[in-house]
């Protein structure tokens, strides 16, 4: 037995806790994690915005990845912390749980932690510098190695200015990767500026030398219409500002367009709230209970009709849905704020929205009657879908051989966290593949030609197609109402094909799939792309002398590991045999992948409207905007 005494007992001091447990306060410490480190920050900053002392930050990556943010807010107090008698900056910056969040008299609604998370991102970075402006001084304070104190906090010099500034450079001994993402910075960014009205928000990238100014004079509404820009709406813009019940504050636009999908974007004190929560859901009842009350007074549901249900509601709607709650009643779900959990928000919200919203209707007969009868139109695919899902199953119920016979592969093994399903370009492919995987964890799926195109497909349109009902069955998730990504029979789903525009296009097809209609797989980590290389090298003078390269570039630093060589160039998968196949592409210690995510939800919902959209005009011209035809000599 292994030994446990009173020295086996270990206390952690100070920052420490959050060094041997980084997850627990940032989530990860992958690309997520990382940029949580800068969220920490802006929210502070943006706190001093919604309490109304600011009205400019500016944020600067820098060459080497530190981060520079600065505020013109009160900045932080500058005196002697009479708890610890550390000043009050290095309080904040080193003792957990210390921060002006926690006393309502500072804040009356807060986003970022203050103290927890200033405190945090000092623990997990290699060093922090703040410097404060404020009582006509300039008061700066060093740390480095996880917070520990080099500088303590003293005055440099003089100012009439007020504000902080933190500059700070991740610790590379906590990240798998301490290179930030620009386009992951600049969407969090944007999203604030649209949120708080005459907010000037700058973005130094001195990486790559540009300099993005965001400033918005219509708030969230201006939203709506950037997220709508390349779709058709149908309806103007409405948007409903004011205080609900608990003193929450509530800000909502949305618009209807001709989509058959909805986009929901939601906040809470400034931080998005990706995986939605309470105000959603009162926002979401209130929408549904609305139009079915529009919809029976004006006899645009029939008596006979049944309720809309909230998908049919939600067909075709961009709402963007901000609160501002009470710090001392906003409670997340988890320390990084993907969700919120304050159960006042429910009914604030529900009973706002529900007034404003059926005033609105009332004065907006036209836009009302065309959000019904969008409404109308859903419904009755939704209950056509249902009717294609019983048959679909009956189908699998009577002989789930018949479904898939001839064409998945299975896993031998029931472990599902550990199975992995590869959908293959082809039966030939799919063949090879056959022979070259791991018969207890890889189950293989061909596809044969390329998948329906489901951007504004409706889901009974995908009930009649043979391969995307075969991929539905194969995953074991269900789509639609029955979507639940607990009942996953595989932890990767892994799109393998060609590497010529024909692959790549069945990659997008597959992706828009999986992004309208199981988009929870992209977002929990699950679909992956794999890369084949596209060109095998092997030595004249040696059978055994064998290298792959992925690219050109690839390819020709790897000619220089030979004297004499000879040079094949895949033209599919089809062309390599099992052995070649399983140890570049599916053998999990040598193959590549791409990990599918979302990291800005508004710029790939953009992306695809347009790319996989009906406007052929608008594809063309951001094809014509975005990619270069030219090849080099």
């Amino acid at each position: 037995m292994q030994s446990y005494k009173d020295e086996n007992i270990k206390v952690l001091e100070g920052l420490e806790p959050v060094r041997k447990r980084p997850g627990m306060y940032i989530g990860s410490t992958d690309i997520h994690g990382l940029h949580h480190l800068v969220w920490e920050l802006f929210d502070n900053a943006i706190d001093e915005v919604i309490s109304g002392n600011a009205n400019s930050i500016k944020v600067t990556l820098h060459k080497d990845n530190s981060i520079t943010i600065k505020d013109n807010g009160r900045g932080i107090p500058i005196g002697i912390n009479s708890t610890t008698k550390l000043s009050t900056v290095d309080t904040v910056f080193t003792v957990l749980h210390a921060g002006g969040k926690f006393d309502d008299n500072a804040y009356k609604t807060s986003g970022g932690l203050h103290g927890v998370g200033a405190s945090v991102v000092n623990a997990l970075s290699e060093w922090l510098i703040v410097t404060i402006n404020r009582d006509n001084k300039i008061v700066e304070s060093k740390y480095q190695n996880g917070g520990k104190i080099v500088q303590p906090a003293k005055v440099i010099g003089t100012t009439n200015r007020t504000g902080t500034t933190v500059a700070f450079k991740p610790d590379p001994t906590i990240f798998k990767n301490v290179t930030f993402n620009p386009s992951i910075i600049k969407e969090r960014i944007r999203e604030s500026s649209f949120l708080y009205k005459n907010l000037k928000i700058i973005f130094e990238d001195e990486i790559n030398k540009e300099t993005t100014e965001y400033y918005s004079t219509h708030g969230i509404s201006e939203y709506v219409g950037f997220i709508n820009d390349n779709k058709t709406p149908i309806t103007n813009v409405a948007s409903f500002s004011g205080i609900g019940s608990d003193n929450i504050e509530i800000d909502i636009a949305l618009q209807y367009t001709n989509d058959t999908s909805d986009m929901i974007v939601s906040f809470a004190n400034s931080v998005k709230t990706s995986e939605g929560g309470s105000h959603e859901t009162g926002f979401k009842s209130a929408l549904t209970e609305c139009l079915n009350n529009y919809g029976r007074k004006w006899n645009l549901l029939k008596e006979k009709d049944k309720n809309f249900e909230g998908e049919d509601a939600r067909e075709g709607l961009t709402a963007v849905i901000s609160v501002r709650v009470p710090e001392k009643i906003i409670a997340y779900e988890g320390q990084t704020k993907n969700k919120l959990f304050t159960q006042e928000a429910v009914m604030s919200v529900k009973k706002f929205f529900g007034e404003h919203f059926t005033f609105w209707l009332e004065e907006n007969k036209k836009d009302a009657i065309k959000i019904v009868q969008k409404a109308l139109l859903s419904r009755d695919a939704r209950i056509a879908a249902k009717k294609a899902r019983e048959d679909t199953k009956k189908i699998k119920n009577a002989n789930q051989t018949l479904l898939l016979s001839g064409k998945l592969t299975p896993a031998q093994s029931k472990q599902y966290s550990e199975n992995e399903l590869f959908l293959v370009e082809g039966d030939s492919a799919g063949g090879t593949a056959k022979l070259a995987r791991n018969k207890r964890h890889q189950a293989i799926l061909p596809l044969k030609g390329k998948i329906l195109n489901v951007e504004k497909a409706r889901l009974r349109d995908l009930l009649s197609n043979e391969e995307i009902c075969t991929i539905i069955s194969s995953l074991g998730v269900g789509i639609g109402n029955d979507f639940k990504i607990e009942n996953l029979k595989y932890d990767k789903v892994i799109i393998m094909t060609d590497a010529d525009t024909d692959g790549a296009h069945i990659q997008v097809l597959l992706l828009t799939f999986f992004y309208r209609f199981m988009r929870p797989l992209i977002e929990k980590g699950h679909v992956y792309v794999a890369l084949p290389p596209l060109f095998r090298i092997n030595s004249k003078l040696s059978d055994k002398k064998i290298a792959y390269a992925w690219n050109e570039q690839d390819l020709e630093e790897q000619k220089n590991n030979f004297k004499s060589y000879e040079v094949q160039r895949y033209k599919g998968l089809g062309e390599m045999s099992a052995e070649q196949l399983w140890e570049t592409t599916m053998n999990p210690d040598t193959r590549l992948f791409l990990k599918v995510s979302i990291q800005d939800a508004v710029l790939a919902e953009r992306r695809v409207n347009i790319l996989m959209g009906d406007n052929s005009q608008i594809r063309k011209e951001w094809i014509n905007n975005n990619v270069d035809f030219t090849l080099d000599e």
